[in-house]
């Protein structure tokens, strides 16, 4: 068997490093996310039995380290400096002329390469491994931020092995990046979450590798791109800068595929053109190029001035910002409920759209800047970020009024809360605010919430856009004729979405409370609020504002009850903070959203509750017992088995251990059932577990 392990594991390892290249390299991945977190949820089983075959370069292994709490000083044995910046043609060709008189040639050959819009890291690699790493910083000295780079998948953290290759020391530099997709996608999580989005790519990234906690780093999808070497022991290096990319590339290191070996500074500006042609489409953000003379013995030649050398420049890109003046600010209500304040803007060409507006992003935001109407400001917008308001001039400042974020929703409304310890202001009417009705009947329909089939995107747009469908209780009421009517729906599609309608009208407790879309209540919460409260009606007749009070108090006694010795009393619910209490009773202290809640009741959902209300941990029959699920059951898919494990008591985990108490098997169930019977873990399937919960068999 470990023979077996091993090979499996090494395939693996290639596997998963291949598919990184495929994400993060060549932007043509071949596997869906899905695939990929399951190979990679197989190496860590594998490593988990086989400890032994655990190497320090698997990919398992990105992260693991505490978090630290500061960053200590890391000196560069090879400092590193900047470069000089060229903003014209002429800046150019002044740069070539001076190179060609002080080497005494006629052309020079350059190498040309894309300006990276990231974070300047050297990595210092000992013996083919990676051992540490660190910002620029002065140049001389930067942060140790080790153990953050180690998270980042397309970061060697063993020297491919080549050829004469085996440098006892080699210093490798490079940039720290986020790709633009992955940007993007990491905003778009951001502001359901957080109600806000980052800035740039570029600030996104710098934040991330400055993570005091490398697991918040890992949650980043951040890249790396090398362009060069500094110190090296014990390794033969190329004569050229074009050579020295490709050993990098050979060494498994992502170097720029828009490299170019030019001759001439008229080829220079030409590359300074067409990239700039392919600058929106590319990967990453760049804010220029960077031109190095080819051959090292002419760099050497021409050594360094102050803190740069004389041999590179950077031609850098027009600045993507423009002077003009705030019209007035407006605030935006969007889909999640968040309020956005929003500068209308005197119309301005910047980064090669005209902008008539701005994001402010939040209260604070505008109120650090100082924004006000009438004011003149700098605006800043880079390829597809939302433009925004840089800076105010003060000094041409005539009557501006302060701005103020309104009380009431300016859509529906409903009460706008901000929420203890963040940014952003919320509408409270989550479930009949006009503006975020599309976002909140799509969560409502979700799978993981209601689950009503065949309600999609473009389905939902026609039923919000003609009316038929204002709250998610109108979907309760949707007939043949109103359905029929709508584009591209004919009588078996419209029957299967009442069907499925019908089909949802018996939700598990947690279902239904994530189904209502209160911020911060996701999946784990509503677990914790149906366990608490049992049913619909304790949950509406709490009194919210005792309820933070009395966890507080609670909280304070166990603090000393842990310095006694004494038995903790039990916290009310648990693992929910004080934030989103404060959020779950604002959104109940909007009549509308109860009154919803009324309609759906009284149009026929019926939730699976428990009428004795609030449960003790003496009722739960599966307390202290873990599950793991696989395969495909007869009846309940595994959202609702796992939501009826939990409201029981019970645990659910995604991998079979020594820790595991039983294995719910269904059809089609693959490794996990292997590893059970190998552990000797009891195995169930639906009716027994069903039948453990009701109380009918002990666990």
């Amino acid at each position: 068997m470990p023979a077996d392990a091993a090979a499996r594991i090494s395939a693996l390892r290639q596997s998963i490093a291949e598919h990184n290249r495929r994400y993060y390299l060549e932007d043509s991945p071949s596997i869906s996310d899905a695939e990929f977190d399951a190979l990679f949820a197989e190496l860590q089983r594998l490593e988990e039995q086989h400890p032994q075959l655990r190497t320090a370069d698997s990919p398992t292994q990105r992260v693991g380290a505490p978090p630290a709490h500061a960053f200590a000083p890391l000196a560069h044995r090879v400092p590193m400096l900047s470069l000089n910046n060229a903003f014209d043609e002429d800046e150019v060709r002044a740069f070539d002329r001076r190179a060609r008189d002080k080497l005494d040639v006629d052309q020079i050959t350059y190498f040309c390469e894309p300006k990276f819009d990231g974070l300047a890291i050297n990595l210092v690699y000992e013996n083919g491994w990676f051992k540490r790493g660190a910002t620029r910083g002065d140049g001389y000295r930067g942060e140790d931020v080790s153990a953050n780079l180690r998270t980042i998948r397309t970061l060697p953290l063993k020297l491919a092995a080549a050829p004469n290759l085996a440098p006892n020391l080699l210093e490798v530099r490079g940039e720290v990046l986020m790709l633009k997709k992955d940007f993007a996608a990491l905003n778009r999580r951001h502001q359901e979450n957080e109600g806000r989005a980052f800035v740039n790519a570029r600030n996104a990234a710098a934040g991330a590798l400055r993570q005091l906690d490398p697991k918040l780093t890992a949650a980043r999808p951040l890249t790396f791109f090398a362009y060069g070497i500094g110190a090296a022991e014990g390794i033969g290096l190329p004569t050229t800068q074009c050579a020295l990319l490709d050993l990098l590339a050979s060494m498994q290191f992502p170097v720029a595929a828009q490299r170019e070996r030019v001759v001439g500074v008229d080829s220079l500006l030409a590359y300074h053109s067409k990239m700039a042609a392919q600058r929106a489409e590319l990967p990453f953000d760049i804010d220029g190029v960077v031109y190095k003379i080819n051959d090292f013995a002419q760099q050497q030649a021409l050594g360094y001035v102050s803190r740069a050398p004389r041999f590179a420049v950077a031609h850098k890109y027009p600045a993507e910002q423009a002077i003009t003046k705030v019209l007035d600010i407006v605030v935006q209500v969007g889909r999640t409920g968040t309020l956005t304040p929003v500068a209308k803007l005197h119309p301005v060409f910047v980064g090669g759209v005209t902008v008539t507006k701005a994001t402010l992003h939040n209260e604070d935001e505008v109120r650090r800047k100082d924004v006000r109407p009438g004011d003149t400001v700098i605006v800043r917008r880079a390829g597809d970020v939302i433009p925004e308001v840089v800076s105010v001039d003060i000094t041409k400042r005539q009557d501006g009024r302060e701005f103020v974020m309104p009380a009431a929703c300016p859509v529906c409304g409903s009460k706008v809360e901000r929420i203890a310890g963040e940014a952003a202001s919320r509408c409270s009417g989550n479930l009949v605010c006009p503006a975020q009705r599309k976002q909140a009947i799509l969560h409502f329909a979700s799978r993981r919430a209601m689950d009503i089939e065949g309600l999609g995107e473009k389905l939902v747009d026609q039923l919000v856009a003609t009316g038929a469908v204002k709250t998610p209780a109108d979907l309760y009421a949707l007939n043949m004729a109103t359905l029929i009517a709508l584009d591209r729906m004919a009588e078996k599609s419209a029957q299967n979405l009442i069907d499925a309608v019908g089909k949802s009208k018996t939700p598990s407790l947690p279902r239904f409370f994530h189904a209502l879309g209160i911020f911060g209540v996701g999946e784990e919460v509503a677990r914790i609020l149906a366990q608490y409260f049992g049913n619909v009606d304790a949950f509406l007749a709490a009194d919210w504002e005792t309820l933070i009070e009395e966890k507080k108090a609670i909280q304070k006694e166990n603090t000393k009850r842990t310095k006694s010795g004494a038995e903790k009393l039990p916290v009310p619910l648990p693992g929910v903070g004080k934030e989103i209490v404060e959020s779950i009773g604002a959104f109940l202290s909007q009549a509308a959203n109860r009154e919803v809640i009324t309609q759906l009741r009284d149009r026929g959902v019926r939730i699976d509750a428990h009428s004795s209300g609030r449960i003790s941990q003496s009722e739960q029959a599966l307390a202290g017992t873990t599950f793991v699920l696989t395969g495909t059951l007869p009846t309940l898919t595994r959202e609702d088995v796992k939501a009826r494990i939990i409201a029981a008591g019970g645990k659910v985990a995604g991998s079979v251990s020594h820790k595991t108490n039983f294995v719910v098997a269904g059809a089609d169930a693959g490794s996990k059932l292997d590893l059970a019977r190998e552990l000797e873990v009891p195995i169930l399937d639906e009716d027994t577990l069903l039948k453990i919960i009701g109380g009918e068999q002990s666990a």
